[in-house]
């Protein structure tokens, strides 16, 4: 059903948001980039980082997140029917009537033998990836480990996360699973596994809370020897810094920004604190992803002159090659790669016809800046 936010639960968030201790994130004022993200990582962990007033993640436990979700009414439905049963974002219609409802405690899995008939706890990122070298506390993260449909669940299996271009599954709430949109947000071409709108920029939030508070972990993220059963490995390269693939790092920011951060986060956030001590920056601080991930922020911002002005083309390119067509003359192209270095530079670049050219890039996603002298605007293109 369409949200229902009421005064009380919306001064349930503002009180619950006000007890967050009000130095928390001190000792990362005036950071960016990775080295934010790795202060970040030291205020949520559970080491002692020398930090004054520090507060260190307590692991609750497995059985605990059990409890959590029943025991505490920041994972109750208090924003669409309010109607106190499970929220979970697999069945949740947030337009209509829900296509099931779970009874908290009552509908735990067990088993299950199709969509409807319990909830279980769902590993973001996947259990199977970590499950080799650091189970706890990754495994008992409320923060990634969340209720969800069983059946829903299995059907995502391993999967990332993405936008399905041609479904192979749906779910009675309309979640997808199918093949992966290739577009100016990701070049992957896979299986992927695509939540409700209402919930993307959720589950990328959980998302940036992994890579980041399991930061010194990420370098075993990467596509091995087991990718056919770890798919959504795919969605990391490998890095402790920024952790996500080219393929997937602009979609999950995309999501960030388009399904700002909600009552439900928020009240979930102070749960958990409660529960364990340590919080989502990313829920606090909205604005922590683009001051880590700032060159990828830049690629999906309002472009700075016209659209309509100038073209950039083909895109993708199969031979590495693009044509510009701008009516305005351009005093520099800069080529950077997903992290933001720069890989190729035309200063006073000569054109042909309103035409300009750039040429010999590898296959990969890159960020064409365009800079008349007075402004910039930075295209998205990709190579194949």
């Amino acid at each position: 059903m369409k949200k229902n936010y009421t005064i009380l639960t919306l001064l349930f968030a503002v009180f619950m948001t006000a007890q967050q201790p009000s130095d928390y994130y001190d000792s990362a004022i005036g950071l960016t980039g990775y080295a934010l993200k790795t202060q970040l990582k030291k205020i949520i962990d559970d080491q002692p980082d020398g930090i004054t007033n520090e507060y260190l993640h307590s692991d609750q436990g497995y059985p605990a997140l059990w409890t959590l979700y029943a025991g505490n009414n920041a994972f109750q439905d208090q924003y669409y029917e309010n109607d106190g049963t499970l929220l979970d974002m697999y069945s949740e219609n947030p337009s209509g009537p829900d296509p099931y409802n779970f009874t908290l405690v009552t509908n735990q899995c067990g088993s299950y033998s199709g969509e409807g008939d319990c909830y279980n706890r769902e590993h973001l990122v996947p259990q199977s990836y970590f499950d080799h070298f650091a189970v706890n506390p990754m495994k008992n993260d409320p923060f990634h480990a969340v209720p969800s449909d069983g059946s829903v669940n299995g059907a995502r299996n391993n999967l990332p996360f993405g936008v399905v271009n041609s479904a192979n599954y749906t779910s009675q709430n309309g979640s997808k699973r199918g093949s992966n949109l290739v577009d100016t947000y990701s070049t992957y071409n896979g299986t992927v596994f695509e939540p409700l709108d209402e919930f993307k920029g959720d589950i990328a939030r959980c998302l940036f809370y992994f890579a980041t508070r399991y930061e010194d972990l990420m370098d075993d993220f990467y596509i091995g020897a087991n990718a056919a059963t770890c798919e959504s490995k795919n969605m990391f390269d490998g890095s402790t810094n920024k952790v996500f693939s080219d393929a997937f790092i602009l979609r999950l920011i995309k999501w960030h920004l388009d399904d700002p951060v909600s009552a439900k986060e928020i009240a979930q956030n102070q749960a958990i604190w409660f529960h364990q001590t340590n919080s989502n920056p990313f829920i606090d601080h909205p604005e922590f992803v683009c001051q880590i991930y700032t060159a990828q922020c830049a690629a999906l911002s309002t472009d700075s002159f016209a659209l309509d002005t100038i073209s950039v083309y083909p895109n993708p390119s199969l031979n590495g090659t693009f044509s510009i067509n701008s009516p305005v003359d351009l005093s520099k192209i800069s080529v950077l790669n997903v992290n933001g270095q720069l890989v190729k530079e035309y200063n006073n670049p000569s054109k042909v016809n309103n035409e300009y050219e750039v040429s010999d890039l590898s296959s990969g996603f890159y960020f064409i800046q365009l800079e008349t002298g007075i402004t910039k605007e930075i295209r998205k293109v990709i190579v194949h």
